[in-house]
């Protein structure tokens, strides 16, 4: 299966990382690919760049798309071309991801409304406003609903994409590759730690 990032200038190095690293080890079920609006080298505060593809050239629906979030996603929320391109292709994908913000641009483009849905603790409040038809649970580590994940800020993206593989794999699955790169996965998707922050 194609998992496409959608890339922004100023993204969070974690949520797109973090995951790549998960699912970037199962190379015999999982193809990555970075695209973004125009292509090319797309950088963030970390000053971490990462070489994308034109959305445009995609030549076919991605089966899954992950939304990254970070400090770009502020101005992004008001970029209606990239969010009519994440509208299309989560219309037309199997499965969708967000980590930390991005699920504010997720809900920007109303495909959240009257869903489940979580966000980074610390921009909960900015992030619930951007969709105010989401069913926000502010509790969570990563919510789904349907072909939906949303994952709370930053590292827990990695547990979401755990899920994600225990879902379609098994949960031994999912351990074994979280023991592989001596991660402690959270595998309570309904509490997160953070929330009282």
């Amino acid at each position: 299966m194609e998992i496409a990032f959608i890339m922004f200038e100023d993204y969070e190095t974690l949520d797109v990382f973090g995951p790549a690293e998960i699912f970037g080890r199962l190379t015999d079920q999982y193809t990555l690919k970075f695209y973004s609006l125009e292509g090319g080298v797309i950088t963030n505060r970390h000053r971490v760049p990462i070489m994308t593809e034109k959305l445009d050239t995609m030549r076919n629906n991605p089966e899954i798309i992950l939304v990254p979030g970070g400090m770009g996603t502020r101005k992004e929320i008001n970029n209606s071309r990239l969010l009519h391109k994440i509208k299309e292709l989560a219309q037309e994908s199997e499965y969708v991801l967000s980590v930390c913000t991005g699920s504010a641009l997720l809900a920007k483009t109303g495909l959240l409304d009257g869903k489940e849905a979580t966000s980074n603790k610390r921009a909960f409040s900015w992030v619930s406003s951007q969709g105010i038809k989401v069913d926000w649970d502010k509790k969570a580590r990563w919510k789904i609903d349907g072909k939906y994940y949303t994952s709370s800020g930053v590292s827990a993206g990695m547990d979401m994409a755990f899920g994600f593989l225990a879902d379609r794999h098994g949960i031994d699955f999912a351990r074994k590759i979280a023991r592989e790169i001596e991660y402690n996965w959270i595998e309570d998707k309904d509490n997160d730690d953070f929330v009282a922050e």
